[in-house]
């Protein structure tokens, strides 16, 4: 296994500059901050009805100026996105300039918004000293209204129309745009540019790295204006000078021209009304592509881009370079001097920390699959800035101030201010944060930068983000949204991960207690109605799921008593009673707070399946499965069976207790055991944990055994719940057995779908009515392996169900991880499951080894759907891959931490080859 805690002898490049950061050196002062659609956010939006979409649509993007974020090609920016730099391109074809991703509105796609364009991540590090990026770039005219009229003429029940469709890739008629990023210094960044002509016939392309300040100086009286300006040098050099950044200074190679306008908004294009400015946003795009005298030839405003035009030769290949650096001209007298051989070094080290934490058994193909799957991780950081408090003044809309418009969104969340580099579930289809996606991503990241990963969890509990009541904030287009209670598991992650380095973060720990305690409390006066602890939250990230809108008004009145709401809390109640225990060592008045979260759990636990038999409780006893509750206003309750993840959920809600806690804290011990004995006739439903198993643990669980193995035996069955490429979202017993509710005539019905949703609850962008979605299916892993650490080898089942193959839980663990890291990787026929039966992507040598993180995948065959980047979630394929070469069923069984926690660091470890790309 890899060593806990490597030998500062041993630290990679790197892990260096990591540790420089921790100690203050702005290594990640510049990053990919940038989002890749700022058009169409729920920020830019200040439209009387709320839709954000048509408010401000990808065809004014070029035109407009945007009020709270930047977008672009391959972009990155400070830490505040003040300064920003992306890429446009310009194939001689296209009508306008390609500064930005082009994508669908919700409207517009037959399965919600959609990305239309093929980009990758293929590499990048925690500090972004080495970054690079593929994007492809068709030839022809790229097919902006054929993609529209399809993709609008087409239902439900049909694919989507991708790019791939459209033909313009066939004869490989496009270019690769490789973009590389490498840092010489923590604010002196060397870009190249590689186009690689894949077309049988040489190519002219005008590539425009473009540097430009967002606007921060049109919204408000007095606000400096920053200024770019040309320098009078040999080559083309940029001045940028900000009041607060300070100077920057870009430069060019020889042959360069700069072209010069304002990121101002041509009101002339957008609203009919008289620009400031004749040099606005779209100037340079309107110079280029029709000679309009649209750019400053003075040589000065607030974007500027370098225009070079690249002629490449049928299969061959053209760079261009530009450095942005502190140093002005006297000082920096040869700006390329030794930059190839910078960009090779840092990719060298960038190949060096990967193979560091890579294990041995893990093979080429699958580390090619972990490394991109993290790079897409570190890609997908953006700078979030939203004042709600300003955004709502501006909208007239503010509750606590007149005049007032009522009813707008978020009106009672004008306590934050959110101005933060954030990990982003998907920069193009979702440009801002989810807070329960975000508790996941902490999990890969932690792989690479936990310190970075710890800042993502204290940021949703600060009190510039968590509500005055303790909610935390879901995401901006209903910011009082219910997600899971997610952020505690995350917190004990990045506990137990550094407790393994010897690396104990004390007030990390104390602070996140603190504010989760104010969160758990709102989710108890908030979501348990009654007071018995059946807990509510609506749809609770998981959409479509139910039969009913489970956030909206039951058609048949009453309210919903959920079991995935309940088993949550069963889990928040255990991660708040590990939490206090680490505490504990430190601190003894945590004892009551162990105390009070053991005595929660049970309370939910009994409540969950109380002591008899009852028609309305959650647990079937006939069905050996858990569902959710409809309790109708007489009060009568009738269980709503739908065999979905929501049942499985229970399982998830597991922690073992180490036998020496109960010698080192005996007091504890016989507080929790009078408690117990109180209460003997409420264990009988559930994991007895008064019964030591393995090195004498105690086990803390919602199912005992025999729950536990009618449980497994559904959803290890092929035909039910176990896919090819994990567990799927409801079961597949539901595709000729389709559940139906009638109220008043009208029917409501659950079908299996395991590719996209064919019903418009919730957007109709993602579908939880069938496919596979990583983190539920993280979840029921690590529950696996906690019931494993309780059990051990004593406790085998069948899997899959019916097939004579006996597992332990571990075993079963890592079947299902196979599986889901399988969905990525080249099967017996050397072809990828996730891009199904798209050719292009697995037979063409320049397409089979880009992978694209999908949001989620076909139930039968795992083929990726919905987001094609939301390597957020999608990423924890990352630590699938690592654990698989990491554990074995020993190692589980040894330690107090849970085996996905450990963390893992080769020693010794020599450069490899990269991934992917041209």
């Amino acid at each position: 296994m890899g060593s806990d805690a490597p030998d500062p002898a041993s630290l990679t490049a790197e892990e260096h500059r990591l540790q420089e950061a921790r100690a203050g050196v702005p290594w990640r002062a510049w990053g990919p901050y940038l989002s890749e659609r700022q058009w169409g956010t729920v920020r830019e939006d200040y439209s009387d009805n709320g839709d954000a979409w048509s408010y401000f649509s990808h065809d004014q993007a070029r035109s407009r100026a945007y009020r709270w974020g930047e977008d672009g090609l391959a972009g990155i920016s400070d830490d505040q996105q003040r300064l920003c730099f992306a890429l446009a391109l310009w194939n001689e074809r296209d009508p306008i300039l390609k500064e930005r991703l082009f994508g669908l509105t919700n409207a517009e796609g037959n399965h919600g918004e959609d990305v239309k364009e093929y980009y990758f991540y293929l590499d990048n590090l925690p500090t972004h000293s080495y970054q690079r990026w593929l994007y492809k770039y068709p030839l022809a005219e790229f097919p902006y209204t054929d993609l529209v009229a399809v993709n609008g003429a087409r239902s439900r029940e049909e694919f989507e129309y991708e790019l791939v469709d459209t033909g313009v890739f066939d004869d490989g008629d496009y270019v690769d745009v490789e973009v590389e990023y490498a840092k010489a210094g923590p604010e002196d960044i060397l870009c190249r540019v590689t186009v690689h002509n894949r077309a049988a016939h040489d190519a002219g392309l005008h590539v425009l790295p473009t540097l430009w300040f967002r606007n921060t100086w049109s919204w408000r009286a007095g606000v400096p204006k920053p200024h770019l300006t040309r320098v009078e040098s040999a080559t083309a050099v940029v001045r940028a000078e900000h009041q607060q950044l300070g100077v920057f200074y870009l430069y060019a190679e020889a042959g360069a021209d700069l072209l010069f306008c304002e990121n101002e908004t041509n009101a002339a294009r957008v609203s009919g009304a008289e620009s400031p400015t004749r040099f606005a946003k779209d100037g340079i795009g309107d110079h280029l592509l029709h000679g309009a005298d649209t750019v400053n030839r003075d040589g000065e405003g607030t974007k500027v881009a370098v225009h070079v035009r690249l002629d490449v030769p049928a299969g061959g290949e053209a760079t261009m370079r530009v450095r942005l650096t502190r140093e002005g001209p006297e000082e920096l007298v040869a700006p390329f001097a030794g930059a190839d051989e910078l960009i090779a070094r840092r990719r060298a080290e960038a190949d060096e920390f990967f193979d560091a934490i890579t294990p041995a058994a893990v093979d080429d193909d699958a580390k090619a699959v972990m490394r991109q799957a993290l790079a897409g991780m570190l890609w997908s950081k953006q700078s979030y800035y939203f004042d709600v408090d300003r955004w709502l003044r501006e909208r007239h809309a503010h509750p606590l101030r007149a005049p007032a418009r009522r009813g707008s969104r978020n009106d009672t969340w004008f306590h934050m201010v959110n101005h933060d580099v954030v990990s982003m579930p998907d920069k193009w289809e979702y440009p801002w944060y989810a807070a329960w996606d975000l508790a996941f991503h902490c999990i890969p990241l932690a792989m690479v930068d936990p310190d970075f990963a710890k800042r993502q969890i204290t940021l949703m509990l600060s009190q510039e983000y968590l509500h005055p009541s303790g909610q935390i904030p879901a995401y901006e287009w209903n910011f009082g949204d219910v997600n899971p209670p997610v952020h505690a598991f995350a917190t004990l992650f990045l506990h137990r991960l550094e407790s393994e380095l010897g690396e104990d973060d004390l007030p990390f720990l104390q602070e996140c207690f603190a504010k989760l305690l104010v969160n758990f409390t709102w989710w108890v006066n908030r979501k348990d109605r009654t007071g018995r602890n059946l807990f509510e939250g609506g749809f609770l990230g998981l959409d479509n799921i139910g039969v009913f809108d489970r956030s909206a008004a039951l058609p048949t009145g009453g309210s919903l008593e959920q079991a995935d709401g309940t088993a949550w809390m069963a889990l928040f109640s255990q991660n708040m009673l590990d939490l206090a225990l680490a505490l504990l060592e430190h601190d003894e008045t945590y004892e009551e707070f162990v105390l009070n979260f053991v005595e929660r759990f049970f309370w939910i636990a009994a409540a969950m399946d109380p002591i008899g038999e009852h028609p309305d409780e959650m647990w079937d006893e006939e069905d050996g499965f858990f569902y959710d509750v409809l309790r109708l206003p007489d009060g009568t309750g009738t269980r709503i069976k739908v065999r979905s993840l929501v049942g499985l959920l229970p399982v998830c809600a597991t922690s073992v207790i180490e036998a020496d806690v109960i010698d080192r804290y005996p007091r504890l011990a016989s507080r929790v055991g009078a408690f117990l004995d109180r209460n003997q006739d409420l264990l009988s439903n559930i994991a007895d944990p008064l019964v030591p198993g393995v090195q004498g643990r105690r086990l803390l669980s919602l199912v005992n055994e025999q729950k536990l193995r009618r449980i497994l035996a559904r959803m290890l069955d092929e035909e039910r719940f176990l896919g090819p490429h994990g567990i799927r979202s409801i079961s597949r017993w539901h595709l000729n057995h389709p559940y139906s509710f009638d109220v008043a005539g009208v029917e409501y019905r659950v079908q299996y779908e395991p590719a996209e949703s064919t019903s418009g609850m919730f957007g109709g962008n993602s579908n939880w009515r069938g496919p596979v979605w990583f983190p539920i299916n993280l979840l029921l892993i690590r529950a696996l392996l906690q019931h494993y650490r309780y059990y051990g080898n004593d406790l085998k089942v069948e899997c899959p169900t019916g097939s004579g193959t006996m597992m332990t839980l571990f075993e079963v663990a890592q079947e299902l991880s196979r599986r889901l890291a399988g969905t990525f990787l080249r099967d017996s026929d050397g072809r990828r499951p996730v891009y199904g039966a798209t050719k292009l992507f697995q037979e063409d040598p320049h397409w089979r080894d880009l992978i694209l993180f999908y949001e989620y995948f076909h139930g039968d065959n795992g083929a990726g759907l919905g987001a094609s980047h939301q390597t957020g979630w999608t990423g924890l394929v990352a630590r699938l891959i690592q654990s698989l070469g990491q554990i074995d069923s020993a190692s589980a069984l040894e330690g107090h931490q849970w085996p996905l926690a450990r963390p893992y660091r080769r020693v010794g470890s020599t450069p490899r080859g990269g991934v992917g790309g041209p």
